[in-house]
């Protein structure tokens, strides 16, 4: 029997397919053989479905377990965006000793401090990002930035906390991952997701300005 899919032989895709995650919760529904199910265990004896209510138990607990790891693993990508918010401050400070400075960066940022943002973790990314992006753009301009050591100390902070808050949002989708799955195993987590109307989450993702900007030609 031929291979399904054959990467040799197979159609080819030569131009590629751009895809996007679909912002869309679905909630987790079971059918009336869910419910045949668990009446058949009863009818069985008492002793299978005192089993089976034991394993719904732990099933729940489980998923309680996983919705706080998530909520942890969210936490994780705020503090470190907090930590470059301060870093990009301190870095807007000292730019603004050397040049001067677009006034309006100084109110996003602070802006960012304050908490005046979407409670949405992609739209406060994307706001860090951008402003990193504008201060980026000042340094390139004013080669002589780079020979102060402080602000090659604060931008070497601010590159590693971007590579932690990338590590922490792959920890995050991990996560997201683990219980979109979780959530659908039938049948015990699936009935409990059901009953008590859990919903798939959906995964950190990039803007559409991210995205298309990855497409640009850098060299």
């Amino acid at each position: 029997m031929a291979n399904e899919l054959d990467e040799l032989t197979g159609n080819v895709n030569d131009s590629g397919r751009d895809v996007n995650v679909i912002d869309k919760q679905l909630e987790v529904h079971v059918g009336v053989g869910s419910i045949v199910f668990e009446v058949l265990l009863w009818v069985l004896g008492i002793i299978p479905g005192i089993v089976f209510l034991f394993m719904k138990i732990n099933a729940g607990n489980y998923l309680s377990k996983l919705q706080q790891k998530i909520q942890h693993d969210a936490s994780q990508i705020d503090n470190y965006l907090e930590q470059r918010v301060v870093i990009l401050q301190n870095v807007a400070k000292l730019l603004d000793k050397a040049i001067d400075l677009d006034k309006s960066t100084f109110s996003e940022i602070a802006s960012l401090r304050s908490g005046n943002t979407p409670d949405s973790l992609n739209n406060m990314a994307n706001k860090v990002a951008d402003v990193n992006a504008k201060i980026n753009v000042v340094v390139e301009n004013y080669p002589d930035l780079k020979a102060h050591q402080e602000i090659i100390d604060a931008m070497q902070q601010n590159a590693y906390l971007q590579k932690e808050i990338t590590a922490a949002r792959e920890a995050y989708n991990d996560t997201i991952h683990q219980w979109n799955t979780e959530i659908y195993s039938w049948p015990t987590k699936m009935i409990v997701a059901a009953r008590r109307h859990y919903t798939t989450r959906i995964p950190f993702t990039a803007d559409s300005e991210t995205k298309a900007k990855a497409k640009d030609v850098f060299f």
